[in-house]
């Protein structure tokens, strides 16, 4: 054995240094034995591929952290040989019934009657040829074309072509086959002795007793798994409920315990954190390590966590009193992200990427109502640099931040008295709206805020304890908030509609920008950046006129090129670009098709280009990023080299510009950007999403502009809708059918209702 004092003093004393440093980096987890929490993937990368496919388990492997265990579901065939499927009846992850029209059977099943086709009626000959499916509906099925076949257990190691993968293997259901003449225990010591196992689980203590003796805790963990509360563990008759009191107890034969996360962190039924149990700790007094599952990036949890799967993570991990020992997780690559690279950063963690931007879309708008004081408050706890103003006129000529010039969209105008006063505007929108511009400020400041919920027909919903939170901000009040903010790097004010306001309602908007910068300091040296967006060059023009501002143009296109024309004539008036994500790398039927070349060819002209809007919902993101916004986010910043994200959720970029892995000499697999379109060459030909036109480029003509007519008084002037008279004639179209208006409304109302 080597010793320090055997070598050369140099070496022997960078040896020590060595040791203190991973001794050090240890005691950071406050795990059971200091080791960083394992990463266990169920069924391999089950979050995208069919469970237990090769596939699968190859790609958890090639994105998960050194050391990530492989999860079989073990079931048995009629002669006894161990398969690895989430579920015994093979119709919830094969097509079994494709190849056995007539297999299905009813069985009890602990007590209930399930009706399936099970394993126990096949020969593994029978169901060799059986293909896997994706179990879950709402994840992809486009791999099932792919032909996975079952994979026996000893099937593993070559699939992924690694002589000793970490196996967990989890036995569900020993009493259900011991009834049916098949002896788990007797496979479970016979695959043991060809294949190695690190762990062996089961929600049964009797089977784990009756092995305990025959597996050397060093080698192969025995691990108690927990179900709900109040289900029954039929080897004892005892709930899991009960049994979680008498930790003890379950030391005697087991080395941990799994359990549901909300064992750990319960939630109530709106979905909010409580507080976190004493299991763990109580475990790990006894000795027991303590794994925690039910992990998804596809599924909504907590609202705590702002649908930011690697903040579900950190809370388990790195919460400051306690560290799971490992997390069993459907996306492998979120939890070794976790683990690795966000653990144990602190508030004041510096940022590893100091040249991109973090843009907020109407302040946290992910968290509260877009644009109040609650939302842009947030954004600036949560590290965005750069804070967001659309600026909407009031009647009067009030200049407010509001994310829309229709009210409908962001307050409960639709619902209030104001609601009369709904009118057609095609050269604002085709919808009919409530615009800002006909309430005056005292109007609009009367009415509640409404949070932005843009997934809402997928049922995911934004804290929805908040969702009414929060006040209005004049622009002066904005500038008044962000000029005093170190953090800040600098605001965005968004203009918007200014011919229209100009020429037919009579307001500047443009002026109005002017005057509130310069009153607020904006324009004295060293006050903060200020940028001005518009998707009109001829706002941009007008600004150029007049100010000193950076001006960033939004392409409201979505592009796959720019002509050089174009982009000339941009760089005429603007220093930066705004695109959408699909103007990067479009999506087909959720899937990246590859890369525009809308980035660099922008970028080769000096400009600037931001991107947006990066959400964390696992909706927004295409399948190639894993329901996971660190992902996406990595990717764009990585591959595309983009110089902003613009985000409703600015700590979830943040802290993605904080991560450690970025400074590794090698970045990880689980950092590394993905490659959009690799997704699409796996899939068969007959399973391939419909071939998407090529995206148009953006030409000179869709730039241009004339520039903004002059400010015109307005034919009358538009009195209050509480006061009962019409809207001006000439400027709008008034509605003639106010429940046809409110019929356009009603999916909008009955989801507040909702919540």
């Amino acid at each position: 054995m080597w010793k320090p004092r055997a070598l050369p003093g140099a070496l022997a004393l960078l040896l020590l240094h060595s040791l203190l440093l991973v001794s050090a980096q240890r005691s950071e987890w406050k795990t059971l034995n200091g080791s960083p929490p394992k990463v266990i993937a169920r069924g391999g990368f089950s979050g995208l591929f069919p469970d237990s496919s090769e596939l699968g388990y190859k790609v958890a492997l090639d994105t998960s952290v050194k050391g990530a265990i492989l999860w079989c579901d073990v079931q048995l065939t009629k002669d006894a040989v161990g398969l690895c499927l989430p579920d015994m009846n093979l119709q919830n992850s094969t097509y079994i019934t494709f190849y056995f029209k007539n297999s299905s059977k009813t069985y009890l099943v602990n007590g209930k009657s399930t009706t399936g086709s099970f394993s126990i009626d096949f020969t593994f000959k029978d169901i060799s040829e059986v293909i896997l499916t994706q179990g879950v509906y709402s994840r992809t099925n486009r791999f099932d074309g792919r032909s996975f076949l079952i994979l026996r257990v000893d099937d593993i190691p070559p699939a992924v072509n690694q002589t000793n993968p970490l196996l967990w293997l989890n036995i569900q259901h020993d009493q259900f086959y011991t009834q049916h003449n098949l002896s788990m225990r007797s496979y479970v010591l016979s695959v043991a002795r060809r294949v190695p196992i690190s762990y062996i689980s089961s929600p049964e203590v009797g089977f784990l007793r009756s092995i305990t003796s025959r597996f050397n805790p060093k080698t192969t963990k025995l691990i108690y798994r927990f179900l709900e509360e109040d289900t029954i563990d039929p080897s004892v008759n005892q709930t899991y409920g009960s049994l979680k009191k008498n930790l003890t107890f379950i030391k005697t034969f087991a080395s941990g315990i799994l359990v549901p996360k909300g064992y750990i962190w319960p939630v109530d039924a709106s979905l909010y954190l409580q507080p976190h149990t004493s299991l763990v700790s109580d475990a790990h007094k006894v000795g027991l390590e303590v794994f925690a599952s039910d992990f998804v990036n596809d599924v909504p949890f907590s609202f705590n966590y702002s649908y930011d799967p690697v903040a579900e993570y950190l809370q388990f991990i790195d919460n400051g009193d306690f560290s799971v020992d490992g997390v069993l997780s459907d996306f492998p690559i979120t939890p070794s992200a976790a683990v690795d690279c966000f653990a144990h950063l602190g508030p004041n963690a510096t940022k590893t990427d100091k040249k991109t931007l973090v843009i907020s879309k109407y302040g946290a708008s992910g968290d509260y109502p877009p644009c109040t004081d609650l939302a842009y408050k947030q954004a600036i706890l949560d590290g965005v640099d750069v804070l967001d103003c659309p600026v909407q006129m009031s009647r009067g000529g009030t200049p407010f931040c509001l994310s829309s010039i229709d009210l409908i969209e962001s307050t409960n105008v639709a619902i209030s008295s104001f609601s009369k006063n709904s009118i057609a505007i095609p050269e604002i929108q085709s919808d009919p709206g409530i615009f800002t511009f006909d309430l005056s400020w005292d109007d609009i400041k009367s009415l509640s805020p409404q949070i932005l919920n843009p997934y809402s027909k997928y049922r995911l919903f934004r804290n929805p304890k908040f969702k009414s939170s929060g006040t209005f901000l004049t622009l002066s009040d904005f500038l008044s908030l962000t000029k005093n903010q170190t953090s800040l790097s600098g605001v965005m004010i968004i203009v918007e509609n200014a011919a229209y306001l100009a020429d037919k309602q009579g307001l500047s908007v443009t002026d109005a920008v002017i005057d509130a910068l310069s009153k607020a300091g904006y324009d004295k040296p060293g006050a903060q950046k200020v940028f001005i967006q518009s998707t009109n060059s001829s706002v941009l023009q007008k600004f150029k006129e007049k100010t000193k501002y950076e001006r960033v143009y939004k392409v409201d296109e979505t592009i796959g090129d720019a002509a050089i024309a174009a982009v000339e004539d941009i760089k005429s008036f603007a220093g930066s670009v705004v695109v959408n994500k699909e103007s990067v790398y479009p999506l087909s039927l959720g899937f990246a098709t590859g890369a525009t070349r809308t980035i660099s060819k922008l970028k080769a002209s000096n400009l600037s280009v931001f991107v947006e809007t990066f959400s964390n919902e696992f909706v927004s993101q295409g399948w190639d990023f894993f329901s996971d916004a660190t992902v996406e986010i990595n990717t764009y910043i990585q591959a595309a080299e983009i110089n902003g994200v613009i985000t409703d959720f600015p700590k979830t970029a943040d802290r993605y510009r904080r991560n450690k892995c970025l400074n590794f000499k090698n970045i990880p697999s689980y950092m590394e950007p993905v490659s959009p379109g690799d997704l699409l060459t796996i899939i068969t030909t007959d399973s391939l999403p419909p071939a998407q036109a090529p995206l148009p480029p953006l030409t000179e003509s869709e730039v241009t502009e004339a520039p903004l007519p002059p400010v015109v008084a307005k034919i009358a002037p538009a009195s209050s809708p509480g006061a009962g008279t019409k809207s001006p004639p000439g400027n709008a179209q008034p509605k003639v059918t106010v429940c046809f208006f409110f019929s356009s409304l009603a999916v909008f109302v009955a989801s507040l209702l909702l919540l």
